[in-house]
């Protein structure tokens, strides 16, 4: 045993955490399957965060919630607040590759739903990403690329985003990266303005 263990970063353990629940989904997760990944005992894990829930809540608490972070992140790299917007939403639901995925994610989210600790976390994210996208919607307005309400339709596209998700895992026609795309074009669509991409 070289000095992997101790150089073992609590980053890429959740990292490994996410991954695991990806697979298995979170009553499956254990933190010998999470030690395994990062190759440490897990006794290391014990005592780093205690137990399964420990390691759960460390990971919910672990989520960006800082919206100016979140929208320097999506707005980086792209021409238009409107790609940046689609960027998002894809990066946003980027663990959930397979339907089996998605499954195994939304099993943690119903998680957050129920237990208290957990729900402060998920809803301190929902609120966090629902304010980048009124962000980008906002700069796409005052661009000139979209007319509207901004907050209205950030509201809308962030249900979107998730009913999207749902629905792909449900019919599995294409990948989730394209339903995303089409249905933010589809809502937006209407509040384009002519001559804008």
């Amino acid at each position: 045993m070289a000095g992997r263990p101790r150089g073992v970063g609590d980053a890429v353990i959740l990292r490994a955490a996410v991954d695991v629940i990806g697979r298995v989904g979170p009553a499956g997760l254990t933190l010998a399957a999470v030690a395994r990944e990062v190759g440490l005992v897990p006794g290391t894990l014990v005592q780093r965060f205690g137990s399964k829930r420990g390691l759960l809540v460390a990971l919910a608490a672990r989520s960006v919630h800082d919206p100016a972070a979140l929208y320097e992140r999506a707005r980086a790299g792209h021409a238009s607040a409107l790609a940046a917007l689609e960027a998002f939403a894809v990066g946003t639901m980027s663990d959930m590759s397979t339907p089996e995925r998605y499954a195994n994610h939304l099993a943690f989210l119903c998680m957050d739903l129920t237990d208290p600790e957990l729900h402060e976390h998920a809803l301190a994210v929902h609120r966090a990403n629902g304010r980048v996208i009124e962000m980008l919607i906002a700069e796409a307005v005052s661009a000139g690329e979209l007319s509207g309400n901004a907050e209205a339709l950030a509201r809308t596209v962030q249900g979107v985003i998730a009913g999207a998700g749902l629905a792909w895992a449900l019919d599995r026609e294409g990948t989730l990266p394209e339903r995303l795309r089409h249905e933010i074009g589809t809502v937006l669509a209407p509040h384009t303005c002519k001559g804008e991409t």
